[in-house]
């Protein structure tokens, strides 16, 4: 069977191929724990579950509007104006089946051959796959250790041409755990200005801050006009598996995005978006109680592997990942992802598998328990002190 050209220039989010080769090995028997895949280890609370039950025995199982439900749309307009202090139309709001869509047809709407696009390398592998398959030119961002996993502004500057379209920005960073400092994020914003160029901010990891607070680039001028951010329920309320995310759109993206919606997906389910309503406007305490725990995690984590031979790992700001550089072990990225969990049992991610500036490190989560964190430490210790 011929595939299209295109099928060529797509890639895969290989989070998910490094968990199914983990699921491997444990069904051969063998013990693994798991710290690679991006998602928190916590049930959905309860009152959101009770939510979806009720809106599926009122009768919300059937076809809606592509760009949401007006109640559910209004619901994450005000939730988006409380936190970003500014008052947001509840048209400019599209839900969607999760957040890639957000990426997929931003992209897909403003980029095309001979266009350019900035993206955070190392950052999310889906955005530099999605650029490719627009037919687009992904140029990449690069994140430095040495300013804390965040671009440099000059170089920022150098990477902007006449055929920049869109800038990706992520804060908190998947996979680096970094924070954008303000005075970054606002030169961003004038560069963007500047270029004349939208702004794509992921903030799907808004509410994992371990210090200080979020800022959104759309704080500076002239931003809302040419920002799309992105946002969804899956972290803060451990709904993964729900695909419950939404965008906020220029007023001019609003009805193209919607055209690509209703041709791809139709809508997002129903009963789930009526279950939204409840998350955003009862009580936060759940989100604030598993982020509690995740800081505790994040100080076990960092500890330990900064005692690991040949690994230094800074203190992540935000989201739920530590991205350690393991350079003074003296393997590539892949060797120390395959060694790991080969020899050691312990599931994580090469830093390749997020762009090619994440060669010398990997992605560590610590959204599992304390108690496996501890096991997973101690089995690398021995690996590394052993090999």
């Amino acid at each position: 069977m011929r595939l299209a050209s295109r099928m060529s220039r797509l890639g895969t989010e290989t989070a998910f191929e490094a968990l199914a080769r983990a699921k491997a090995l444990e069904a051969q028997g063998h013990s693994i724990i798991f710290l690679g895949i991006g998602e928190p280890d916590y049930d959905t609370p309860a009152h959101i579950v009770e939510a979806a039950k009720g809106a599926l025995d009122a009768g919300y199982t059937h076809y809606v509007p592509s760009p949401g439900i007006t109640e559910v749309r209004e619901a994450i307009a005000a939730d988006v104006g409380r936190r970003l202090d500014c008052e947001i139309p509840a048209t400019r709001i599209i839900v969607t089946p999760g957040g890639k869509p957000i990426m997929f047809f931003t992209i897909l709407a403003l980029a095309e051959e001979g266009d350019e696009v900035i993206y955070p390398n190392p950052g999310f592998p889906i955005y530099e796959s999605m650029i490719r398959f627009a037919g687009a030119t992904p140029v990449p961002m690069r994140l430095r250790e040495e300013l804390g996993y965040n671009p440099d502004p000059a170089e920022l500057a150098g990477l902007i041409s006449p055929r920049t379209r869109l800038i990706i920005v992520n804060s908190p960073n998947n996979p680096c755990g970094s924070v954008i400092p303000d005075a970054t994020l606002q030169r961003i914003a004038e560069l963007a200005v500047e270029a004349d160029a939208v702004v794509l901010s992921d903030e799907i990891y808004k509410d994992f801050y371990y210090e200080g607070s979020h800022t959104s680039i759309t704080s500076f001028p002239s931003m809302w006009e040419r920002t799309v951010v992105l946002d969804g329920l899956s972290k803060s309320y451990a709904m993964t598996g729900w695909r419950l995310g939404y965008g906020v759109f220029p007023e001019p993206l609003v009805e193209p995005v919607t055209r690509l919606v209703t041709n791809s997906v139709s809508c997002t389910a129903a009963f789930g978006q009526i279950a939204a309503v409840t998350a955003l406007q009862s009580s936060q305490e759940p989100v604030r109680e598993m982020v509690g725990e995740f800081a505790e995690r994040r100080s076990l984590l960092v500890a330990g592997l900064n005692a690991l031979p040949g690994v230094t790992c800074p203190m992540p700001m935000g989201a739920f990942y530590t991205f350690p550089n393991i350079t003074g072990t003296g393997m590539t990225s892949g060797e120390f992802e395959r060694g790991a969990l080969q020899e050691a049992g312990v599931s994580l991610l090469s830093g390749t598998a997020f762009g090619e500036y994440g060669e010398g490190y990997v992605r560590i989560s610590f959204a599992n328990s304390q108690e496996n964190i501890r096991e997973a430490l101690n089995r690398l210790g021995r690996w590394l002190t052993e090999r």
